[in-house]
């Protein structure tokens, strides 16, 4: 049963029907003159105008990259080099954004205990001399859908002349993209996140928005971006947003039914708790299920629930592994203690009740166990 659709999805039929032709006879390189060059260059374009209609921009404004990672980075850094003066975010950023900004002097602003970020603390780090403010639409951990049309409007206020971008990476399948940042000026999703292959990533770019390469070779992407386009990956990636943005109503109702029957049969257990619960305060993506296990290490709980058959994770993919706690759990105030007894259930599209069954069957006698 996989309940780590945070971390990567399943590769949507869609994605996979529009990818085969490019992966075998229609391989030519979109850069080139010759007949299979421009049916390759006509994909990317095809794609590049589904994209553009999904993600609420023009055409010209998408900027095909090689991972999100790699979309957030240009974006941070290759504003950053224009625009100059200093970088904010959030302290809940990926690791893509957070050690970006941290690589070029850049601070964090402070969140609240459910993962929003805190409006005063983010007002008084903004000045004139901010030329960068990046803050996620949804965080990839715990799920916390931020403010984002009062964090651009407060800095249009308070800092002008400041770039606003958006992670929007782990928010595609669930909230309408579009509409929550029809406002800012630099954005980044990620194909894997929304049943599209791995290795392809995309930067909205709003016009005017000032922007230098981070990497340096060719003029593709109207040279924001130089490399070979991978032809095969970019029409999948479109093919999967597409199937994503219309199926995207009914699979978040039926999603959020799942995780709540999931979080309540888990959280009936003494000492388990959901890190950050729905609220009136503030809402979460529908696929998340993010628990503290008193009294329990995440890494054995996951390692017996992989015995069982069910994939889950203690946070971030890019952070599996470390053996310091989530830069995430930390800022919303959890002890390290308490951030090493988190687990992420993250439910998506291909989730179904007997994956919910299994999970509430096999994890409270894996926590059972762990506690004796």
């Amino acid at each position: 049963m996989y309940l780590d659709h945070a971390a990567t999805t399943p590769l949507r039929p869609e994605a996979l029907a529009a990818m085969l032709p490019f992966l075998t006879e229609r391989f030519g390189n979109p850069s080139g003159s010759h007949a299979l060059a421009r049916a390759a260059r006509l994909a990317v374009d095809d794609a590049r105008d589904s994209v553009a209609g999904h993600l609420g921009c023009q055409a010209d404004e998408v900027v095909f990259t090689g991972s999100g990672t790699e979309a957030d980075n240009l974006a941070v850094l290759g504003a950053h080099r224009v625009v100059g003066g200093s970088v904010v975010c959030s302290a809940v950023e990926h690791h893509a954004v957070l050690r970006a900004c941290q690589s070029v002097g850049g601070r964090t602003v402070a969140v609240d205990s459910a993962g929003v970020i805190d409006l005063d603390a983010l007002s008084d780090a903004l000045a004139p001399g901010v030329g960068v403010v990046s803050v996620m639409l949804a965080n990839n951990e715990v799920g916390t859908v931020q403010p984002l049309a009062e964090v651009v409007g407060l800095v249009r206020r308070r800092a002008p002349g400041a770039v606003v971008h958006t992670d929007a990476i782990a928010a595609v399948p669930w909230l309408d993209v579009a509409a929550a940042t029809g406002s800012a000026d630099l954005v980044s999703v990620s194909g894997h996140k929304f049943g599209g292959p791995k290795g392809v990533g995309i930067l909205v770019v709003r016009r005017g928005t000032r922007l230098e390469p981070v990497l340096h070779g060719g003029a593709q992407e109207h040279g924001r971006r130089p490399g070979t386009h991978d032809v095969a990956g970019i029409v999948g990636c479109a093919a999967a947003l597409t199937a994503a943005m219309d199926n995207r109503e009914s699979d978040v109702s039926r999603v959020e039914a799942l995780r709540d029957r999931l979080a309540a049969g888990l959280t009936a257990i003494d000492g388990v708790e959901q890190t950050v619960g729905p609220s009136d305060d503030h809402s979460k993506v529908a696929g998340s299920c993010h628990l503290l296990v008193e009294g329990v290490d995440q890494e054995e709980l996951l390692l017996l629930a992989d015995d069982a058959g069910i994939c889950a994770s203690a946070g971030a993919a890019c952070a599996s592994g470390a053996l310091e706690p989530s830069h995430v759990l930390l800022a919303l105030g959890l002890s390290a203690d308490r951030a090493r007894s988190a687990v992420r259930f993250s439910l998506g599209t291909t989730t179904t009740d007997a994956d919910i069954d299994s999970a509430l069957a096999v994890i409270p006698k894996v926590i059972e166990q762990l506690r004796r």
